[in-house]
């Protein structure tokens, strides 16, 4: 279905295509608008035609036969003028171009930009009407240049009208073809007839790197070193990582209480350069009978999401540049615009309906170890007004909401497993050997000594966390009412399935009487360092926050409201859980990686606190069952079971766990009805009876 969609969409704009490659040829021999125009316009036109001749070789069947040194010059050529050392003079970096052109038409011209660089990287996949459609943006904005400036220097009014019919175009530019976006969007994920990187991991040569510039991402030393590295392993080694992950996959389903049979299509996230493992874990699901599904994680301004990278991907060419553009939809959003896209997407989903049906849900492989990243909060960039907030929550609350008509969440589920990268430092081979083993942990042992923390936090009413050392840390979390405790539990006894590695307890807490302060001094969320996290509770919602990041106090309390609330005014404390990786914790210790490891191995390292939904979101009513066989009743909070009155206000649709290390704690413990209190961790040791032994590697 999917291929013939993308075929019928080359065919639809072929001859679009060719006119408006004609227009851009015409726009390097003769651009008559002045400088700095003149030179923005030229070197947009010089990329686009790049563009259209590797377009032309893909179409051909050519680009593949280069030798490896010949694509790997071109996908420099390709990114270069992004990279960090060429950034600074670039036309996509805001500060730049509003330098050049002024605020407003500096925001929109390096908007222009970031498209037109979004559109390239569709082209290896044969998707050619990407490229039609935002270089004919790319034209009519040069024709308005063009008429305003024909006649010399234009008068105010003339520039105003430039300005205004600048912004409509790029408005009906995403209008126009949202849905379009959209669509394509669903297909790749649901429907597996769309083939581009399954043909890759199964067909490749994978003893060759050349085909890691196949899929037309920027290619850096950590694909090339992981994949040579990953080519030294044997046939049996491979197949034992792919079985770890595709195994707690399938957990997954047995824990969720999830029928994996009625499904047959699984989504595949990884890391470009991890291809011969994600071939022997294709073989595993199809052995099962089911069919996987692979998507590019977005680029265009109308799918992709602030913060997140949902797909295959690679190495970040240069982050500040994303960063930069995280929010370029705010040049257009608007309550009209929030209400199209919706209509598009529920349209979408309408298309493709039966495929969602059996869609069993995503199995990511994750990486760490990424050079370190500090953005810089550029005042030149594109950023959403409060008005514009409030409608981007909206549509992902209601669009989230949506998505229920279509995925029973309680017949979905998921695993995450992650390694680390070459650029970790000169202890990789090391540090990649102890992965493999932090993920492969006895799930039995592990179990067990769990239970008996889930034991004890069952009998009290709240728990209390408190910091030591410089960790400001002073948190009371309410628990949940059990009303049958001989058949009840409020804790989650976490193996490695959804989320390996192995290794805590979770719960979702009580709002009301959940109070405090949570303070972590470094923690790495979605890829971005926080100095000094500090978040205050009551009653369970935010209700102040801060870091010490940046020099103004406002800077601070903006990166925490765009990147962890995601600009909401607050969000609930969605899950209190205590990490038993004591293993992990240190390897983070040995390698002195800590600040490296990915929220899914470090949330196993100490306490971790979730702002946002809780675990069980929109599958609430679905029961879940321990091991022990009791029902976990501890899967809605305040804001959650609004999902029966007031569903608008259910949702966050997001969940950022925040861990504290174990070296940071200074109590943890449950408290009974009448103040006794019953240390779990004190110290940064676990010192409750049969736990002893996760103090081993503390």
């Amino acid at each position: 279905m999917s291929e013939l969609r993308f075929e019928e969409y080359n065919e639809i704009t072929a001859e679009r295509r060719e006119l408006v490659r004609e227009r851009i040829d015409g726009i390097l021999i003769e651009n008559p608008v002045p400088e700095p125009y003149r030179g923005y316009f030229n070197k947009m036109a010089e990329f686009l035609r790049k563009v259209f001749i590797l377009a032309g070789e893909v179409e051909a069947g050519t680009y593949r036969n280069r030798s490896e040194e010949m694509l790997a010059d071109e996908n420099h050529v390709l990114y270069e003028d992004i990279l960090p050392d060429n950034y600074e003079l670039s036309f996509a970096n805001p500060t730049y171009a509003v330098k050049c052109f002024g605020e407003k038409e500096g925001r929109y011209l390096a908007f222009l930009y970031t498209e037109l660089r979004a559109a390239m990287v569709r082209v290896f996949e044969g998707r050619f009407f990407d490229l039609t459609v935002t270089a004919e943006l790319f034209v009519e904005i040069y024709n308005l240049y063009e008429d305003a400036y024909r006649e010399g220097e234009p008068d105010a009014a003339t520039k105003e009208s430039l300005l205004s019919c600048m912004e409509e175009a790029v408005y009906y530019y995403a209008h126009d073809y949202s849905e379009l976006y959209l669509e394509l969007r669903a297909l790749e994920a649901y429907d597996s007839s769309y083939d581009f990187a399954y043909d890759i991991i199964m067909n490749a040569d994978l003893s060759n790197t050349k085909y890691l510039y196949y899929y037309g991402e920027y290619i850096s030393e950590n694909e090339k070193k992981i994949a040579e590295y990953l080519a030294k392993f044997s046939d049996e080694e491979v197949q034992a990582m792919a079985d770890t992950y595709t195994e707690g996959y399938i957990r997954g389903f047995v824990t969720m209480g999830a029928d994996l049979s009625i499904k047959s299509t699984v989504l595949l996230r990884y890391p470009i350069g991890f291809e011969r493992m994600m071939r022997c874990a294709i073989k595993n699901f199809e052995k099962i009978g089911k069919r996987v599904t692979i998507s590019r994680s977005p680029q265009d301004v109308i799918t992709k999401f602030p913060g997140r990278r949902p797909g295959y991907t690679a190495t970040q060419a240069n982050p500040q540049f994303d960063y930069d553009h995280r929010y370029d939809c705010a040049l257009f959003m608007d309550n009209r615009f929030k209400e199209h896209k919706l209509d598009c997407q529920k349209n979408t989903w309408e298309k493709v309906k039966e495929e969602m049906a059996v869609y069993a849900g995503p199995a990511v492989v994750e990486t760490f170890g990424e050079p370190d990243f500090e953005p810089v909060a550029k005042p030149e960039c594109c950023k959403p007004d409060a008005q514009q907030e409030s409608l981007m929550n909206a549509y992902r609350n209601e669009s989230g909401m949506l998505a229920m008509n279509y995925i029973k969440d309680e017949e979905t589920s998921f695993t995450i497993i992650a390694y680390p990268l070459p650029s970790i430092g000169e202890n990789f081979d090391a540090i990649f050997a102890e992965t493999v083993k932090v993920n492969n942990l006895d799930n039995d042992e592990y179990k067990k000594i769990q239970q008996s923390i889930i034991d004890v936090l069952d009998s009290g009413e709240t728990a209390v966390i408190r910091g030591m050392g410089e960790n400001k840390t002073d948190l009371t979390v309410n628990l949940a009412t059990l009303t049958a405790p001989d058949k009840q539990t409020r804790f989650e006894n976490c193996t490695a399935d959804v989320n390996i590695p192995v290794g805590e307890v979770f719960t979702s807490p009580k709002l009301t009487g959940t109070n405090g302060v949570l303070h972590v001094s470094s923690v790495y969320l979605n890829g971005l360092e926080y100095k000094n996290l500090t978040i205050s509770f009551k009653d369970g919602m935010i209700a102040d926050y801060n870091c010490s990041n940046f020099d103004l106090e406002e800077e601070n309390k903006r990166f925490v409201k765009e990147n962890v609330l995601f600009n909401q005014a607050t969000l609930p404390l969605g899950e209190f859980a205590i990490g038993t990786n004591t293993t992990a914790y240190r390897m983070g210790q040995k390698f002195n990686i800590q600040s490296k490891l990915p929220i899914l191995i470090a949330e196993k390292t100490g306490p971790h606190f979730a702002v946002g939904d809780t675990c069980y979101s929109r599958s609430e009513d679905h029961a879940v069952f321990n091991p022990d066989g009791k029902e976990i009743i501890a899967r809605d909070n305040e804001c959650s079971i609004l999902r029966k009155t007031k569903p608008e206000k259910a949702y966050f649709n997001c969940h950022t766990d925040i861990t504290i290390p174990y070296d940071e704690v200074g109590l943890i413990a449950a408290v009974k009805a009448d103040g006794t209190e019953i240390p779990i961790i004190r110290d940064g040791k676990f010192v409750l009876a049969d736990t002893e032994k996760l103090n081993e590697n503390l």
